[in-house]
């Protein structure tokens, strides 16, 4: 049974464990810290950067409404994804700013390569899962 005083467990909301690379993708000032924090204390270490040039198991994307085309951006996050990796599209909850129409997500994905297959609740924001279809990252090796 979950009190309203045990941690949320963000991480393992969205599957990540421990050992994982995750690249965060889309940091802003509003991006949430507990969310970010909870998932290094997982993989035991820190989310690599925009900047980084490793293979990477996780990408977390910080997506909000104003932030440009999603597809052009799946595309860069797909780059250093390896073949079953996972890209987790984080947006704002209805309601709140910045928040994206479920639609852009579930249209943007398949234009990418991608398929939607789940999300996950974070407090203030929700996450897509987003995973490349199995014979299109067979292909890629």
């Amino acid at each position: 049974m979950v009190s309203a005083g045990d941690p949320p467990n963000y991480a393992r909301k969205l599957g990540i464990q421990k050992d994982q690379v995750v690249q965060e993708l889309g940091w802003d000032e509003d991006a949430d810290d507990d969310i970010r924090a909870d998932i290094e204390d997982e993989i035991g270490g820190e989310l690599l950067d925009e900047d980084a040039d490793d293979v990477v198991d996780v990408v977390l994307l910080w997506w909000r409404d104003d932030d440009g085309d999603l597809v052009d951006r799946l595309m860069d996050a797909i780059t250093p994804l390896a073949d079953d990796g996972v890209i987790w599209v984080v947006t704002p909850k209805t309601g709140k700013p910045g928040h994206v129409q479920p639609a852009e997500i579930a249209e943007s994905a398949p234009t990418a390569g991608l398929m939607q297959t789940s999300s996950a609740n974070l407090g203030d924001w929700i996450a897509s899962r987003l995973v490349q279809p199995k014979s299109k990252a067979a292909g890629r090796r």
